[in-house]
């Protein structure tokens, strides 16, 4: 290009460059770049004068040279497809008439703060320091896929894609597939019209999503299969319209969805199978709008109140050490009846278990009570018989004392009829003092004898309560000794 054929405006810019010093065309500090289209030659530079400038620009010996401009109207295309530019580009608060072409590049930092862009094509591009679009409006897709960041990625309070066009297909709006990110993910306060995909990437710190608004209804809104975050994935206040899918994610230390909501009514809202955290948090969330998926996921701790669960949940091999807010075991239980395959025994094993870590040794046996009420629902009816009779009596092992009570009312009640008519000696002068209470207790116990019940020989309707009497002794021996048999098993 001729130095020559250059505007007044891009004779600043190109004066500016071999100083790194700042060129600034704004008309005051709060311009909006999206009102970018209306502005004048005086502050319109053309893509291929940048393009010029960092690709064979003049240089100043002893200085750092540098593109940092604000407030232009860049016209055509910058296009530095696989292109190796050794100093930091700063085009701050522009509007830039086609979207950049950085594909295949290799840049020291591409800072794009405040502007308005139709788009950015920037996969496979190597940047050595940090890539900042915070404040961006973006009207078209954002494509990062297999980027290289030695640095962070910054988008937060960035607004991607337009209203409406979620709807028009599923291609990703905004992407970073297999991205390798070496700080952070700073996203706060995003909001993307259509999908997020950022399935396989690597981010060596946190991924800070506070405030999002992700919007992709009936499809989905975050795709971040086999993710790999070094710390934190961070999610307080996000809302989400659609799917977020975090499939084989890796985040050892909080994956937080505090306050955020889930709308996918009619599909799976939040599917987290296969993952492995540290924490999961959804506390103070609202009711989750569609189904959620945790099957085969690991959690050192799960917040999660039982209001925040939706109707149709799968947590079949989902493992967690402990369980917030800690709460009576009632109020838990009725999540598990909601699993989408139907009784799901190991779901009561892992919630029992998470009481134990707890050390509420009460609710573990609540819930193991509760196993076998719902498994006895899945039983031939002559099985659920002496399930029910089980239950009525020891609670299957889990409330012993229920028994103790079923033999004090028995025994009272032998005691009191056989008070008032005791029975008559089978030999008269040889049979033992009478004595109600023992007599009682020979019938219902099968084993222990006190040689009351062989002396004397009821008649009438007391030979008919006799015979009630050892039935219900056998009963509650044979339930008693399932009930503990199981319970010693268990342990």
């Amino acid at each position: 290009m001729e130095i020559n054929d250059l505007t007044p405006a891009e004779r600043r810019v190109w004066d500016a460059f071999p100083r790194g010093d700042g060129v600034d065309f704004r008309a005051g500090p709060d311009e909006d770049a999206a009102a970018g289209d209306g502005w004048g030659p005086e502050r319109t530079v053309r893509a291929e004068v940048i393009t010029a400038l960092l690709i064979n620009g003049p240089r100043t010996a002893g200085l750092v040279a540098g593109l940092n401009v604000r407030g232009a109207r860049i016209t055509g295309k910058l296009n530095l497809k696989y292109a190796l530019v050794e100093h930091a580009i700063r085009l701050r608060g522009c509007w830039f008439e086609r979207k950049p072409l950085v594909y295949g590049a290799q840049l020291r930092a591409l800072v794009l703060s405040d502007s308005a862009l139709p788009g950015l094509t920037a996969t496979s591009v190597s940047i050595d320091v940090v890539l900042r679009m915070p404040c961006c409006t973006i009207t078209g897709p954002v494509r990062l896929s297999g980027a290289r960041i030695a640095g962070g990625l910054f988008l937060q309070r960035a607004v991607i894609g337009v209203p409406g066009a979620e709807a028009q297909g599923v291609e990703p709006i905004l992407q970073f597939n297999h991205a390798d990110i070496g700080t952070d993910v700073i996203a706060m306060d995003l909001v993307v019209h259509g999908q997020t995909r950022i399935n396989g990437a690597t981010v060596g710190g946190q991924i800070n999503l506070d405030g999002a608004r992700l919007l992709a209804p009936g499809a989905t809104a975050l795709h971040a299969e086999t993710l790999t975050v070094g710390t934190d994935l961070r999610a307080m206040r996000m809302e989400a319209h659609g799917r977020v899918n975090l499939t084989g994610s890796r985040i050892p230390g909080q994956l937080n969805f505090a306050y955020a909501r889930f709308v996918n009514p009619g599909g799976v809202a939040l599917r987290a199978s296969s993952c492995l955290a540290g924490e999961v948090w959804l506390r103070s969330c609202e009711t989750i709008q569609g189904s959620v998926n945790l099957r085969r996921s690991q959690f050192d701790r799960l917040h999660m109140p039982p209001e925040t669960w939706p109707d149709e949940i799968r947590i079949d091999g989902l493992t967690y050490r402990t369980l917030a807010p800690h709460l009576p075991a009632e109020e838990r239980l009725p999540a598990l009846e909601r699993e989408e395959t139907g009784y799901l025994p190991y779901a009561y094993e892992q919630l029992a278990a998470a009481y134990r870590t707890a050390g509420d040794e009460a609710a573990a046996r609540t819930v193991q009570l509760a196993k076998l009420r719902r498994h006895r629902r899945t039983l031939p009816r002559h099985a659920r018989a002496w399930g029910l009779l089980q239950d009525v009596t020891v609670g299957y092992g889990f409330r012993p004392m229920r028994a103790a009570g079923w033999l004090l009312a028995v025994l009272v009640t032998g005691v009191i009829a056989y008070w008032t008519g005791p029975p008559r000696p089978l030999k008269a002068g040889e049979a033992p003092d009478f004595n109600p209470v023992f007599y009682t207790l020979d019938l219902m116990l099968p084993i222990v004898g006190f040689g009351q019940e062989a002396a004397y020989a009821p008649s009438g309707w007391h030979q008919w309560l006799s015979y009630l009497l050892i039935v219900t002794g056998w009963i509650l021996a044979t339930t008693t000794a399932a009930g503990v048999s199981r319970s010693l098993q268990r342990q």
